[in-house]
């Protein structure tokens, strides 16, 4: 089959590689009806170090379920499934508290011999745990929508939900990615009374308001900070949304977050040391945040993609096959596609 690997930094190439086959008889092999570039992926386009032989890569799909092993019931040959970004057994400890993440029978795609994503079949640890079925066809109008659930939508949500934001909260999201986008998207949902929406991408920025923003801030820095103050009569926002992962990104929702407010973050971060000093103790804010069990959330976020009461699928705004997957990196990384889509079973596009 034909999947996608990274060289190193700038070096996307899709090449021919083994089909994925059970292994363990918890396993299920799953042909991609469609996948996507997430923005993590751009932080080792951006710095990887150069490899001889490349590395798979893509962690979010959804397809049609090939084969299954004998020890998996629930999904069987012909099931449309979407998978999150992480597959676990859904029945450890840590799974019944909702941290699937935390699986110790679990792991990420493209890590330590598991298929990536980016391509067109993929081998399933764990699929009685992990896959989800679709109630829709492969040709259906919703595909994107349900392939937000593996990741970047939770991913939003779960940021919303651990800076518990709710009816009358007042919420700053830092950054105008998808997942940004879909953090209002998920405040929205959850109740929130004023949502303000950090970004100077105009066109990322109208869907934001489409998705329930109430103001948009153009500014950065301390100047982005005045204005959300300005904003909100001196006090800023009682929940912070950080969707980028930079040192920066986190120093401004210190800025902007209220006395006693929380600061959430679910950007993968590229700084290991933040201002987590004296003035954020006396000030009594809250950090929280983390890698999204999205497993948790499927079935909550499932029913309003289904009934089209909301329209995640939006974010992605390009559509590409396999053969076009290096440019999409490229236009992603240039900022000029917000969330690209991969459809494998397209032959040209």
């Amino acid at each position: 089959m034909r999947a996608t690997l990274i060289y190193g930094a700038g070096d996307v190439r899709v090449e021919t590689v083994p089909d994925p086959v059970l292994r363990e008889p918890t396993d299920a092999v799953v042909r991609v009806v469609r996948s996507c570039i997430c923005g993590s992926d751009l932080w080792p386009y951006a710095s990887m170090p150069p490899t001889e032989y490349g590395e798979r890569i893509g962690h979010e799909f959804l397809g049609v379920v090939e084969d299954v092993g004998g020890e998996v019931s629930g999904i069987r040959r012909g099931d449309l499934v979407v998978a999150p970004f992480a597959y676990s057994d859904n029945t450890c400890r840590f799974c019944v508290e909702g941290l699937q993440t935390s699986c110790p029978n679990g792991g990420f795609w493209a890590r330590d011999g598991v298929d990536g994503a980016q391509g067109e079949a993929v081998r399933v640890p764990q699929a009685q745990g992990t896959l989800v079925k679709l109630p829709v066809g492969e040709d259906s109008a919703l595909l994107p929508g349900l392939l937000s659930l593996s990741d970047v939508y939770p991913t939003g949500h779960h940021c919303a939900v651990k800076a518990r934001v709710g009816p009358r909260t007042a919420v700053t999201v830092i950054g105008d990615g998808a997942v940004g986008l879909l953090a209002v998207l998920a405040a929205r949902r959850l109740g929130a009374e004023r949502i303000l929406l950090m970004g100077r991408h105009k066109e990322r920025t109208d869907l934001g308001v489409e998705y329930g923003a109430t103001d948009v801030v153009t500014e950065r820095g301390e100047a982005g900070v005045e204005r959300v103050r300005e904003l909100t009569g001196g006090d800023g926002t009682h929940a912070v949304l950080e969707c980028v992962g930079t040192e920066q990104a986190l120093e401004t929702a210190f800025g902007v977050v209220r006395d006693g407010g929380t600061v959430s973050r679910v950007g993968a971060p590229q700084y290991e040391m933040g201002p987590i000093g004296f003035n954020m103790f006396v000030r009594n804010i809250t950090l929280t945040g983390g890698v999204a069990p999205a497993r948790a959330y499927l079935e909550e976020l499932m029913p309003d993609v289904l009934e089209g009461r909301l329209e995640p699928g939006k974010v992605f705004d390009r559509t590409i096959n396999l053969d076009g997957v290096p440019d999409g990196y490229r236009a992603m990384a240039a900022r000029q596609a917000l969330k690209v889509l991969i459809d494998p079973t397209e032959t040209s596009r």
